[in-house]
């Protein structure tokens, strides 16, 4: 595979692990070059696994999944994979530099490179505050940067690959307001221009995304954009009163000042 368009299309797909019950059934999907689609579900509900099967991590049981119009099966995974990055909350990291970590899987990525890809990642600034700049060593699994850095630190990796399809998982427990909007401004700028899948779990990914797929037991029971989903009153309107919405409470709490609340 060359340089991917980036149009992915799921056709009639279903997976099942080994001989155990269908973990997909019937999932057609078609996201277009640069669109956003959020993945909404919940757990069991088979949100990793449809991403798990686009850089063939498994292989579809039956029906097919397209690049540009191609079977993903007919292309090596090595150039697949090129095509497809993956930002994981939890990435796993070298015991190496800061640069070498960002430049893994980039033969020959130069310094300039790598701080342009930290830069997008909201992550440069605090690269160079540490004594040792991008030469920080960095302990096995990225014990010496926070979660929040981990998470950047992923995704300056995947904005150095450049790759025209992308995953991503959004969750970001246990970060304090300002990492969490330093996450998402970040997420936001390596989604520009790519074909992008997203397991939602913030109201504002959910929102600016050009469709929502909600999936319930292997299939998709809803799709379409927010505004027409809470107006259904299915079960993204649930997800969306119970789990959503709230944070949205919590993120304008966050944004008053203390003597702004004192006034309301």
């Amino acid at each position: 595979m060359g340089r991917a368009t980036g149009h992915v299309k799921f056709e009639n797909v279903a997976f099942s692990y080994e001989d155990r019950s269908p973990a997909l059934r019937q999932v057609d999907l078609d996201a277009k070059p640069g669109q956003v689609t959020a993945i909404l579900g919940a757990p069991g509900s088979g949100k990793t696994t449809v991403v798990s099967l686009l850089p063939r991590f498994y292989d579809v049981t039956s029906g097919k999944i397209t690049i540009d119009g191609s079977d993903i099966r007919d292309f090596t995974l090595q150039s697949l994979r090129h095509n497809v990055g993956i930002v994981h909350q939890d990435v796993y990291l070298f015991s190496a530099s800061i640069r070498d970590n960002i430049s893994y899987g980039v033969v020959g990525a130069t310094q300039e490179d790598v701080e342009r890809a930290a830069k997008v990642a909201q992550l440069h600034d605090q690269i160079m505050s540490l004594p040792g700049g991008y030469d920080t060593w960095v302990g096995e699994r990225g014990t010496t940067l926070s979660g929040g850095q981990r998470q950047r630190l992923s995704i300056a990796r995947t904005i150095l690959i450049d790759p025209p399809v992308l995953i991503l998982d959004d969750s970001t427990s246990s970060v304090d307001v300002e990492t969490e909007r330093q996450i998402h401004r970040a997420m936001t700028e390596v989604m520009k221009g790519r074909t992008t899948f997203v397991i939602a779990h913030r109201l504002s990914t959910v929102r600016e995304a050009d469709q929502i797929l909600v999936l319930d037991k292997g299939v998709i029971a809803e799709r379409g954009p927010h505004a027409e989903l809470v107006r259904t009153g299915g079960i993204y309107q649930s997800i969306y009163e119970l789990q959503l919405r709230p944070q949205e409470e919590v993120l304008l709490e966050a944004a008053v000042p203390a003597y702004g609340r004192a006034a309301l």
